[in-house]
């Protein structure tokens, strides 16, 4: 498949750029900086020169959105929003119909009405950035033109540990996947196998997923 990655220098972005690589998908990665890689053609791209990003995805299967403006960055929560839309007119604009976007996990249902991110223990130097994919998880549903879906990680995301890359995970909806010592875990190795098999096998389709171990 020929797939445009967004976002592909990032922590999430660049460990589904190596799955997707493994499975010798064509890749179009785009960054604001981009990388020299051999895995990938690589192109530089402002996100919010819509016609300009539109164009570099005309032709591909699908987008993958992995764009994060930082966690440190004191302007996310605009930032983010104002990226996502820009991102979501580009694909439209663009022809192609799937697009699969990474946004976050405070906007999982912890208790019927209650979402993560409004908890008293949710850590507040994270809150603009999970309030903002919460807010863009609420603009993306009446999204009726793409056949979009929007992915929430695990609670807990790591990289390089123990855990790595298994392969294995079980899906969610709104709610997180707990494991059996109730915590809501995923390797960010597994994370890029869950968006791959999204991508070569679609099972969301204007809905909202998460997964765990």
């Amino acid at each position: 498949m020929k797939i445009a990655l967004i976002g592909a220098t990032g922590f999430v972005g660049s460990a589904i750029l190596n799955e997707l690589a493994d499975r010798k998908h064509e890749i179009t990665a785009i960054a604001r900086t981009p990388k020299d890689t051999a895995n990938a053609t690589w192109i530089a791209a402002d996100i919010f020169n819509v016609d300009a990003l539109a164009e570099i995805l005309k032709d591909h299967d699908a987008v993958i959105n992995a764009y994060n403006p930082g966690w440190t960055n004191p302007n996310i929560y605009d930032d983010f929003l104002a990226g996502s839309k820009a991102i979501q007119e580009a694909v439209k604009k663009s022809g192609v119909k799937r697009f699969i976007t990474i946004g976050g996990a405070g906007s999982l249902y912890v208790a019927p009405d209650l979402q993560a991110v409004d908890t008293p223990d949710f850590p507040k130097e994270i809150f603009p950035g999970a309030n903002a994919a919460r807010h863009y998880l609420n603009i993306i549903k009446e999204e009726k033109d793409l056949d979009w879906a929007f992915f929430s990680p695990a609670f807990e995301m790591h990289a390089g540990t123990k855990t790595g890359r298994t392969g294995k995970y079980r899906l969610g909806l709104e709610n997180p996947v707990f494991n059996d010592e109730q915590r809501s875990i995923l390797s960010v190795e597994d994370l890029a196998v869950v968006i791959a098999d999204e991508v070569e096998t679609p099972k969301h389709h204007q809905v909202r997923f998460t997964a765990g171990y």
